[in-house]
């Protein structure tokens, strides 16, 4: 059955970075977009129901119909500004870790929405403040979404239960390592073992941490390991993640600026120049029970994109 949907032929490509949340002291608060990239095309068409093809991380494990998130993302921002949903043809390369502390889920809450507003492209119009509220309605928090829609360092926050976020660029020194087990961690167990409340002294040393780590990220990079101090979650959940644990305490009385990215279980460095990455490196391999991939990744300061597909028609021969 066809739709007469009025984007059916439409094609956007899309690709939205990586990003690690909290930063060690600014939970929720803080995130940083990093290159590494999921990419997917995305196509409407006239019929109904969504295929979804997968290449890469997740593949034959993701949902490949309309449960799929980025699909749901799309039907959901087309929902959201009064548009019906099409037929769709998803066409992903994914290569951000899932359930690693990467912001996956933020990462393709993003690509759907990116995707809506290229398909949707003079027949709705998305702003960036429209997209980042409807991607936090489906995230649930903005601390992952704002890096992945902005790029850069983000700080996000809610005013009158409407998400905000401000995106400062980074100091050109700043040189991210991302360390990758062969395991995962639900973002729900890790959130479950944060206690209600905490210290009051524990509150006030992170809220100086995290002023400073703006600092640190912006204008002072030799700040960084003092900036990245945390007492508000990260030894909260180290049952959960008990190599991730003492892999970051062995990498900061190395005096590396090391924190759980995001939910964990995977681990950021934030080195003041490029060549502490390689020690950084040698010094988890040498005290890592299990193998740990390491990434040597840029700040991406773009943040998602979407853009027209045009595909290739090759000439009859």
């Amino acid at each position: 059955m066809t739709l007469g949907s009025a984007v059916a032929g439409r094609s956007v490509v899309v690709r939205v970075p990586a990003t690690s949340a909290n930063l060690g002291p600014g939970f929720d608060t803080l995130g940083l977009a990093l290159a590494i990239y999921d990419e997917l095309v995305v196509t409407a068409t006239d019929e109904r129901g969504v295929v979804v093809d997968v290449t890469g991380v997740g593949k034959g494990e993701v949902p490949t119909d309309e449960s799929n998130l980025v699909a749901s993302s799309i039907a959901y921002t087309f929902a959201r500004v009064g548009q019906p949903v099409p037929g769709l043809h998803l066409s992903a390369n994914n290569v951000i870790p899932h359930g690693g502390g990467l912001g996956s889920s933020a990462a393709a809450i993003v690509s759907g929405v990116m995707a809506a507003k290229g398909l949707l492209e003079g027949i709705a119009e998305l702003d960036i403040d429209l997209m980042l509220e409807i991607a936090t309605e489906l995230e649930g928090h903005p601390d992952n979404v704002a890096p992945a829609l902005f790029g850069g360092l983000t700080i996000a926050w809610t005013a009158d239960s409407v998400p905000r976020a401000r995106k400062l660029l980074v100091h050109r020194a700043v040189s991210p390592l991302v360390f990758v087990p062969g395991h995962s961690v639900s973002t729900a167990v890790a959130r479950s073992l944060q206690p209600a409340s905490v210290p009051f002294e524990d509150a006030v040393f992170n809220l100086s941490r995290s002023a400073l780590l703006i600092a640190a990220l912006t204008q002072s990079p030799e700040l960084l390991f003092e900036a990245t101090e945390d007492r508000l979650h990260q030894d909260y959940r180290a049952s959960a993640m008990p190599e991730t644990n003492s892999l970051v305490h062995t990498l900061r009385d190395h005096r590396f600026a090391a924190v759980v990215s995001g939910a964990g279980p995977s681990i950021l460095v934030l080195a003041s120049q490029p060549s502490d990455r390689a020690a950084a490196a040698v010094l988890v391999a040498e005290h890592a029970e299990n193998p740990w991939r390491a990434t040597m990744a840029a700040v991406d300061f773009k943040g998602a994109t979407v853009k027209a597909h045009q595909v290739e028609v090759k000439p009859q021969q």
